[in-house]
């Protein structure tokens, strides 16, 4: 596998862990705007070096989900922001153009701050 992005949460906000009982996490980076940062993982500044697709994994402290679905301005978003919605749900469409969709099955990912986030493909 080639890593294609790395990132590591630096803060978490009140209500981000909240989010994984529902089924997904979001990610913003350092200048994501008061109003969001309560719900959101803060990442480090981080850019990806090849497109996201299908069938890459996204890594969480060596734990490797199969991403399942990416919306269309996610990988922007997530390169120019921080920025992107995670939903485990193994969808293989995303109705969400900022969210990446990955399987976990029984065992969700549980990010902390100080949670290396890796994006690898093939």
């Amino acid at each position: 596998m080639t890593e294609i992005y790395r990132t590591t949460i630096t803060e978490a906000g009140p209500l981000a862990i909240s989010f994984i009982t529902e089924g997904m996490f979001v990610t913003f980076g350092t200048e994501a705007p008061d109003a969001l940062r309560e719900f959101c993982f803060i990442v480090s500044p981080a850019k990806t070096t090849a497109t996201i697709e299908v069938g890459h994994r996204l890594v969480i402290d060596g734990r490797s989900f199969s991403i399942t679905a990416i919306g269309d301005v996610a990988q922007r978003n997530l390169d120019a922001l921080g920025h992107v919605t995670v939903n485990v749900d193994g969808a293989s469409n995303s109705k969400l153009g900022g969210a990446i969709h990955i399987g976990a099955g029984a065992y969700p990912p549980a990010p902390v701050v100080g949670s290396v986030l890796v994006i690898e493909a093939p």
